[in-house]
């Protein structure tokens, strides 16, 4: 379905939303509606504009000036920064956008998903009190990038894995020979994720033991087949849930929060 205005939403005081196309599900949606409930937050609405084309942004803006905030999904993370005024330190570090505050015609970028990935991984670790010498991403997109960010910055070494690797990646023949040297993995592919609920990145899963951790970005299912995997042998894993719900409050904290402008890099 293609986005239309909806004179309707004029009348809504502080409008925030979603771009992405498509947008079949959405947890967004689901999340901010239940917060305001909750809440007591008033004259607040959350919609969604699946936009078939980035470039109908300026319209959807134009048509609702009383536009606060908007989430951004696939495929539209790298592609919206060429309108954007500026880029706050984590966005321009990653490259890719999730969150956009709307200020008039200010319109500033954040990336909410190195916030929630990183209290998200720091308490995995923290559980079973651990330091991982070295990680390995799988998946290369968006998602993988706001995860080399954090690993950065916690300091954790890390290599990354790709069906099709460029130069300083490495592939998964490559990778399931030295498995054993990897002790977190981070599944940044949607790889698992509903409906194709039964595939998963293609590791020597055999190779696997208690002294790894699995951390699954996916979060629907709650177990992914990936999951299953370390389960099955004893090992720690995680899913992408309570990341999710990090860098949803992080947005929220963003659009009340005044901007600081900086330059766009």
């Amino acid at each position: 379905m293609h986005w239309q205005p909806d004179p309707n939403l004029h009348s809504v005081p502080k409008l925030y939303g979603l771009i992405g196309y498509p947008l079949s599900h959405s947890f967004s949606r689901k999340y901010f509606s239940e917060k305001f409930a909750r809440e007591h937050i008033t004259g607040c609405q959350y919609e969604l504009f699946p936009i078939e084309s980035i470039e109908r942004l300026p319209e959807l803006l134009a048509a609702y000036p009383n536009l606060q905030g908007l989430n951004v999904t696939i495929p539209y993370k790298q592609q919206v920064i060429p309108f954007l005024s500026s880029l706050d330190e984590g966005a321009a570090a990653v490259g890719a956008v999730n969150v956009i505050k709307v200020e008039g015609t200010i319109l500033k970028g954040y990336n909410s998903d190195v916030f929630g990935f990183q209290s998200s991984l720091q308490s995995f670790l923290q559980e079973h009190n651990t330091q991982p010498e070295r990680a390995l991403i799988l998946g290369t997109g968006g998602a993988a990038k706001a995860v080399r960010f954090v690993l950065q910055l916690l300091n954790i070494p890390f290599s990354t894995v790709s069906r099709e690797p460029q130069e300083g990646q490495m592939g998964y023949e490559e990778v399931n020979a030295r498995i054993e040297q990897f002790p977190l993995i981070i599944n940044t592919t949607p790889l698992g994720m509903a409906p194709k609920i039964d595939s998963c990145p293609d590791l020597a899963y055999d190779k696997l033991g208690t002294g790894h951790l699995l951390y699954d970005l996916v979060y629907n299912p709650e177990i992914t087949e990936f999951m299953k995997h370390g389960l099955s042998r004893g090992i720690p894993v995680k899913n992408g849930l309570e990341m999710l719900y990090g860098q949803a409050e992080k947005a929220w904290e963003i659009w009340k929060t005044p901007a600081v402008l900086t330059a766009k890099k």
